[in-house]
């Protein structure tokens, strides 16, 4: 798995915004190239492997589950999402409404229409919902559990409103291919890290050393 040759910093108010930005954008350019390189054969294997760990994901009985839906060469969570919801989880997509995400329902009789950034996502009549469990979807990560998105924010102020309403943080994994993983993500302190991270290769419980 490449990596990249020498590790971001942490958290750090010594580095000025446009050096911040910079570091991000590296490591997201970074992490990105390396997705796309994948062949095409990969991508799918890597995707229906997600399901096979649906279990050992041990989400609350019940719980509400957020998929999403992949754009451009993401691991396609799908297969994840199916065998989630035969053990018995409710799912939700994401919906963009202006600058936010919301959440909404989504069965097999959802209507599904485009979205933002190429995405689908339930239309509008489609009942609004709080998720439980939040599978995230993203550039680059590392084992502690930080996180690079595309850089607007979304999931970032959406798990801050779904605290702000439950009174507790929703569970967090991430999902991405292996080679995603970078030595050490950038963050600054509004950033949120991930409990944990799902790839083709297995679970990862950030923070917790391999």
């Amino acid at each position: 798995m490449t990596q990249p040759d020498k590790p971001f910093p942490a958290p750090s108010d010594a580095l000025d915004p446009d050096e911040m930005r910079q570091l991000k954008a590296a490591c997201r350019s970074g992490a990105l190239a390396r997705r796309a390189a994948l062949a095409a054969s990969a991508r799918i294997e890597g995707s229906l492997a997600l399901a096979d760990h649906a279990a050992a994901l041990a989400f609350p009985g019940g719980a509400v589950v957020s998929g999403f839906w992949p754009i451009r060469d993401e691991i396609d969570p799908r297969p994840l999402m199916d065998a989630l919801r035969v053990r018995g989880h409710p799912l939700c997509l994401p919906a963009m409404v202006g600058e936010d995400l919301v959440f909404r329902r989504l069965t097999r009789d959802t209507p599904l229409v485009r979205g933002g950034f190429g995405t689908v996502e339930p239309a509008a009549e489609a009942e609004e919902v709080v998720p439980d469990c939040l599978l995230v979807p993203l550039a680059a990560f590392d084992r502690r559990g930080a996180r690079i998105g595309y850089g607007r924010g979304f999931y970032d102020r959406a798990i801050a409103r779904i605290t702000d309403r439950r009174g507790t943080a929703p569970e967090t994994v991430g999902l991405a291919f292996s080679v995603q993983q970078a030595s050490a993500v950038p963050e600054e302190g509004h950033d949120r890290r991930l409990e944990r991270v799902l790839t083709e290769a297995g679970l990862i419980t950030c923070g917790v050393a391999a």
